[in-house]
């Protein structure tokens, strides 16, 4: 028999929680999405947003301690990110990568502020480039984004410390090409943390989980992915906030079609 596990919610059209109300920008050949479980116990937020003709920021933020504890720094995090990220990545001629840099700089800054003091935050958040294909992105010590295509999947590790902690850390950016039909997974701690009889997911049973997926959409990728996690777990989450986010560069002929 299939335990019950809390109705998930998904971020394809819809809202994001804890924070402001947001939509997924549609994409030429692209598609985001995001999914998680439940209500939110934790600080995990994510946000989309466009920022130029060709570009569509996202990012996936881990703030430590509960929900109601952080929830003013969540608000603060997501009012910077929608502040800058227009301002840094309007310009067509721009350097992504010194864009990202000093978006991480002033998100660190933010966070610190809003919590008085330190908070530890890994987050990983990045910019899409739909004319060349490309993920420009800044991994403060957030669980490594996966990336799968024809080859294999790859991790992408971490570019700086997590957000929060210091305030004249150095965060640095590193980029990658997405091929036609490739996929990139971001998944929050409270998958691979998921735990059963004392052994965690892990980030290797996700890899696996991706590398199985068919790659239809962004949110069926996501939904393959916390299937896995609920198999393993066999129990509803109930210290972490479980979330999977997933960017897909559809293959030349689906964008075709979704494009027409």
């Amino acid at each position: 028999m299939r335990l019950q596990f809390p109705k998930r919610k998904s971020n394809s059209t819809s809202r994001a929680r804890p924070a402001a109300p947001m939509s997924v920008p549609s994409m030429a050949g692209a598609e985001l999405a995001a999914v998680y479980h439940g209500e939110r116990i934790g600080g995990d937020f994510y946000d989309f947003l466009r920022v130029s003709p060709n570009r569509v920021l996202f990012g996936l933020l881990d703030v430590a301690g509960r929900h109601d504890e952080n929830i003013g720094i969540v608000s603060a995090a997501q009012g910077k990110f929608r502040e800058l990220g227009p301002a840094l990545f309007a310009n067509e001629d721009l350097n992504e990568s010194e864009a990202m840099i000093e978006l991480s700089l002033q998100l660190n800054r933010i966070i610190l502020e809003a919590s008085g003091g330190v908070r530890s935050c890994p987050a990983f958040i990045s910019c899409y480039n739909e004319g060349l294909g490309t993920v420009t992105f800044s991994n403060a010590g957030h669980t490594p984004a996966l990336l799968r295509d024809p080859g294999g999947v790859v991790r992408l590790p971490a570019t700086g410390l997590p957000f929060g902690l210091f305030s004249h850390v150095t965060h640095d950016a590193s980029t990658v090409a997405l091929s036609n039909g490739a996929a990139l997974l971001l998944v929050s701690r409270g998958v691979t943390e998921g735990k059963c009889k004392g052994e965690e997911f892990g980030l290797e049973r996700v890899e696996a989980a991706l590398q199985q997926a068919i790659l239809d959409g962004a949110e069926q990728i996501c939904t393959h992915v916390l299937d896995a996690v609920e198999e393993f777990t066999r129990v509803p989450p109930t210290d972490n906030d479980v979330t999977a986010l997933a960017l897909i560069r559809h293959a030349r002929s689906q964008a075709a079609t979704t494009t027409k």
